[in-house]
């Protein structure tokens, strides 16, 4: 079980079990897979829409900045960077248009799940996301009927020892932080949207190490799910995080910890 600080209330830690587990894994195993190709086309894809959206200045345009800081977190070349901010802004023969979709659904043991999309053929997307869900014990839903059990928040996630973690879960606190958790050697620290960038920028000074951060929807309350449904759910977010259109993927399943180390043992 991931360890809860006395500072924080049980509720706050029960809350963020399943996502951070899940967070966690999820950079580890895109280390150990080394899928660079398929991130580095979601990050492009994410970078040129915001660039489209709001321009080609980071300082000026928010959502950029953010995509430009997670392509460097992901060591997504410059290059890469470049060419889709060029591409977002009309500098290149792309006339690609995305368009942003929610789809919302249910896995194994009625968990929710929540996917962000980029696409370009919806109709396309929706008959690989509808048979993604079905043929792994999920099916899809009606728009909303999920979206009311996540909310917007901004997650950071540090490498970090035991002898460092209470300092730096302290740091970020002080920096406005909302409230974290520690597993091992990660720290998943959670913070409103508008505080995003400030604690980074104060973990990072302070010597933090960031390995992931995000703005990301996590869930409001979670189902805690038996090994068998956990490994399942597993299975079937990794799927549906291996679509092309997919940016992102939520859940509220709470996993146990048998499950986690047979999902790293085999996706390793």
């Amino acid at each position: 079980m991931l360890q809860c600080y006395p500072a924080f209330e049980e509720h706050t830690y029960l809350v963020m079990s399943g996502h951070s587990k899940w967070s966690t894994i999820k950079h580890q195993k895109g280390i150990a897979d080394a899928r660079r190709g398929q991130l580095f086309t979601k990050l492009a894809r994410e970078i040129t829409v915001a660039s489209r959206q709001g321009g080609a200045d980071p300082d000026m345009n928010v959502r950029l900045r953010l995509a430009v800081q997670r392509a460097r977190d992901n060591n997504m070349p410059q290059e890469n960077t470049d060419r889709a901010i060029k591409r977002g802004t009309g500098g290149e023969d792309d006339t690609t248009a995305f368009e942003e979709v929610t789809y919302e659904g249910y896995g194994p043991g009625g968990i929710a799940i929540m996917l962000q999309v980029l696409t370009d053929n919806r109709n396309r997307t929706v008959s690989e996301v509808r048979s993604t869900f079905s043929r792994s014990g999920g099916n899809l839903g009606e728009s909303g009927c999920v979206a009311w059990n996540f909310e917007s928040k901004g997650i950071i996630v540090l490498q970090v020892s035991v002898e460092q973690s209470e300092e730096m879960a302290l740091t970020a606190i002080d920096a406005g932080a909302e409230d974290f958790d520690f597993d091992s050697t990660a720290l998943e620290v959670r913070v409103r949207p508008e505080g995003f960038e400030q604690v980074r920028r104060v973990l990072e000074e302070s010597g933090g190490t960031v390995v992931n951060a995000e703005l990301a929807q996590t869930p409001k309350s979670t189902v805690t799910l038996g090994t068998r449904e956990a490994l399942q759910t597993l299975r079937l977010l990794d799927k549906l995080e291996d679509l092309d259109d997919v940016q992102r993927v939520y859940t509220n399943a709470d996993f146990p910890e048998e499950a986690l180390h047979e999902y790293r043992s085999v996706s390793s």
